[in-house]
């Protein structure tokens, strides 16, 4: 971390309370307010400045020029304009658990500032007078004009749409983070051309980054989010939001608190995004991939694709076999919800049933069943994925709507597929029969997942939430935004290791799914 950021500081303060990095406390600035070499800058809006704000603060009202691309020289002209010059220690401030000051933060080191001189008041001015620092409605006068120059820009610490559209389809090495809250994330609200979010963006919003007396989570805490939603610091980081303002919270928290070595930031944002002639694509659920429809299926399992051998779908029709010799799709395997129940305790040999069908752990399984997402398809999913398949789906229109889209059902038997081995890696964190056998980075919270509660139930937080409820009467899951309004009345948190359980093992495991697709990171299902 940017340790000489504190060698700079000389005057005393509390061990709590003194520059941590490029955060400094509400002592240090009482004690060093008065220093000839410090500039104090208020980010704030200019209507709250005037009601009220620290003695000698410079308002800078960040949206004045925070959503524009302005050339290098009016930059440098309104830093001017601020006092801003070589060798000041300039400490920003907000109103306290806001982006104002981490933008300002961003604008002045992007544009070459050193890093070293530029502090954030942790806890803004709420956390200022919470500690009976003096406020003030007289303006402050116009600082002489000050002498920095942009000589350098910081591109490392920006990332343009390009290299951004790649990152977004290599999840494994970056991490997308969305400083936006989850009505943008999961379509609520729609200010832009399109709702909902950039594909794989992780929804961590800037107020999460804050306590309750609006400052900075500790370094633990924020790692320990962080980590848990899969963000890693071997990953490059890329930080978007809106309209890039929200974004330079979580730019701030990663670069300078946790110092992770490759973060920047999405400047254009979700307007940029919108705003190209492509067309880019908005995601509402996490993980939309793991539902299939028909007009995806009747091209990637159908005889074109598999002619050319560019398939790679099995198809396994989870129905009982007297259902499915009445009709089923053309190149559907049969393996029931029987023969998933029946091996739940016995993967090795599910792993062995599905060799023998000639399924390909490397191949995509989509899970077929009369309606949409059912217990049987949604167990089907859970073993597969408990088993270490690499990719698996469920069919989420019924057999209805294949009909009805002019897709055809055959009696004929598929054709035998000739076995392969399945090299199973089992997974024993998706399938537990002990509530105690786990631990997550946070506790666990148990969801009762069939329409009544079990006889028995689990030491333990529980919520009910019934999967039925978050189906339409076809089976297919409701839209995120309804989810999400579901899951929160109900009582799920976003942080917590997420046990799902029911009477019915599909039960529970078709809240497992919904949970997964909502981007719910620990999510397990407990066999009663």
């Amino acid at each position: 971390m940017l340790l000489a950021g504190c060698m700079l500081l000389t005057q005393p303060s509390s061990a709590a309370d003194a520059v941590k990095g490029n955060l400094v406390g509400v002592d240090w600035l009482q004690q060093n307010l008065s220093r000839s070499d410090l500039l104090l800058l208020d980010a704030s809006f200019p209507q709250l400045y005037k009601a009220q704000h620290i003695p000698g603060a410079i308002n800078v009202n960040v949206f004045s020029y925070g959503g524009q691309q302005l050339p290098v020289a009016q930059m440098q002209q309104l830093f001017q304009s601020f006092g801003v010059s070589p060798g000041k220690k300039i400490v920003i401030y907000d109103q306290g658990g806001t982006f104002m000051a981490t933008k300002l933060f961003y604008d002045l080191y992007y544009h070459g500032f050193p890093a070293k001189d530029l502090l954030v008041l942790d806890g803004g001015l709420s956390k200022w007078q919470a500690a009976g620092g003096a406020v003030t409605k007289e303006p402050t006068a116009a600082p002489q004009k000050g002498s920095f120059r942009i000589t350098t820009i910081n591109e490392y610490a920006r990332v343009r749409l390009p290299e951004f559209l790649t990152a977004s389809g290599d999840p494994a090495n970056n991490a997308l983070v969305e400083a936006l809250d989850a009505s943008w994330h999961f379509g609520e609200t729609a200010f832009f051309d399109g709702a909902g979010h950039i594909p794989y963006g992780i929804m961590l919003p800037s107020d999460e980054f804050f306590n309750a007396d609006k400052t900075f989570k500790s370094a633990d805490e924020i790692k320990r989010m962080l980590t848990y939603l899969g963000v890693r610091p071997q990953q490059q980081v890329l930080t978007y939001c809106g309209g890039g303002i929200a974004a330079s919270v979580p730019f701030f928290a990663l670069k300078f608190i946790l110092d992770y070595p490759s973060v920047r930031l999405f400047q254009e944002s979700v307007l940029g995004w919108v705003k190209d002639d492509r067309g880019l694509p908005f995601w509402t659920y996490d993980a939309p991939f793991l539902m299939r429809e028909t007009n995806w299926l009747k091209t990637w399992g159908g005889k074109v694709m598999r002619s050319y051998g560019v398939s790679n779908i099995s198809m396994i029709d989870v129905r009982p076999a007297n259902v499915f010799a009445q009709g089923h799709m053309p190149f559907a395997l049969n393996m029931s919800g029987d023969v998933f129940r029946s091996n739940i305790k016995n993967p090795e040999k599910l792993a062995e049933l599905l060799g023998k069908f000639g399924i390909n752990g490397s191949h995509e399984a989509v899970l077929i069943s009369d309606a949409g997402l059912d217990p049987d398809s949604a167990l089907g999913f859970l073993m597969l994925q408990s088993l270490g398949h690499k990719r698996v789906s469920v069919y989420v229109d019924s057999i209805d709507k294949w009909l009805e889209l002019g897709q055809a059902l055959t009696k004929d038997a598929t054709a035998t597929v000739s076995p392969t081995p399945y090299r199973a890696e089992v997974r024993n964190n998706a399938l537990i029969t002990d509530a105690k056998s786990t631990q997550g980075l946070y506790p666990k919270v148990f969801i009762a997942s069939g329409k009544n509660l079990p006889g028995k139930t689990p030491d333990g937080k529980v919520v009910h939430v019934p999967y039925t409820e978050l189906l339409d009467a076809n089976g297919k899951p409701k839209a995120a935004k309804e989810i999400w309004k579901i899951l929160v009345k109900a009582g799920v948190p976003r942080y917590a290791e997420l046990v799902s359980f029911s009477d019915d093992p599909g039960e529970a495991a078709a809240n497992y799914f919904i949970l997964k697709l909502m981007g719910y990171p620990d999510v397990k299902v407990l066999m009663m």
